[in-house]
C-alpha cells in the first residue's frame, strides 16, 4: 500500500502499460474525494437515500438529490448526469444498478459501470471516483461485484479518462478491492 496526498486515504496502484489508464483501489469517503467526477451507485429513480448516495447528497447540498430526481428514472444500467454542487468534482455520474427497493444483477452492475465510464470520457473527464455499484444495499455479493467493476474498467479503452479510482470505505471492503483488483490485473 502506498501512501497518496488525499489525507486519509490508503491506495493500492497497479502498473499499466501506456496505453491504459491509471486504475486505483482507494479507501477514504467519496464525498471527500477531488475529481472530475464522482459517481453515485444509484437506483433507477435517482432518488438519493443512504450510504454512496447519502454521503454525496450530504456533501452536495439539496440541490444535488433535486437535480438527480428531475433527470429520472433512467432504465436499469443507465447513467445520468448533474451538477456536483458543493462537492470538490465538476459533475455527479448517478449510475443506475438496481431498481428502487430492488436487487442488482451482474449485467446490471456490468452495464451501470460501463455506462458511467462511458459518460465520463463523453463529458471529457481526466479523473473519476466510482464505489462498488450494487454491491451495498443492492444486495450482491461484494467480491463478485467488485470483480465485474474492475474487469469492465481493465478492459475499457478511455478516450480521456487517465485516472480511475475504485474507492472502499472501510477496512475490510479496502483489503477485498485490492485482492480483487490485482487478480484481475494478473
Amino acid at each position: 500500500m502506498s501512501a497518496s496526498g488525499r489525507i486519509g486515504t490508503k491506495t493500492l496502484t497497479t502498473p499499466l502499460p501506456a496505453s491504459r489508464m491509471k486504475f486505483e483501489v482507494i479507501q477514504g469517503d467519496i464525498a471527500a474525494q477531488s475529481a472530475d467526477a464522482l459517481v453515485n451507485a444509484a437506483n433507477t429513480s435517482l432518488q438519493m437515500g443512504s450510504g454512496v448516495a447519502g454521503a454525496l447528497k450530504r456533501a452536495a447540498g439539496s440541490g444535488l438529490n433535486d437535480e438527480a430526481v428531475a433527470k429520472g428514472p433512467v432504465d436499469l444500467g443507465g447513467v445520468a448526469t448533474t451538477d456536483a454542487y458543493d462537492l470538490d468534482a465538476e459533475y455527479v455520474i448517478h449510475a443506475a444498478a438496481m431498481p428502487p427497493g430492488g436487487q442488482s444483477t451482474a449485467e446490471s452492475i456490468r452495464t451501470a459501470t460501463r455506462n458511467a465510464l462511458v459518460e465520463a470520457d463523453a463529458l471529457d473527464c481526466k479523473s473519476l471516483v466510482l464505489p462498488a455499484i450494487g454491491c451495498g444495499i443492492a444486495g450482491f455479493d461484494f467480491e463478485e461485484g467488485i470483480r465485474i467493476i474492475c474487469t469492465v474498467i481493465d478492459e475499457y479503452q478511455p478516450e480521456s479518462l487517465t485516472d480511475v479510482r475504485l474507492i472502499a470505505y472501510s477496512d475490510d471492503d479496502f483489503e477485498g478491492m485490492q485482492r480483487v483488483a490485482a487478480d484481475v490485473r494478473d
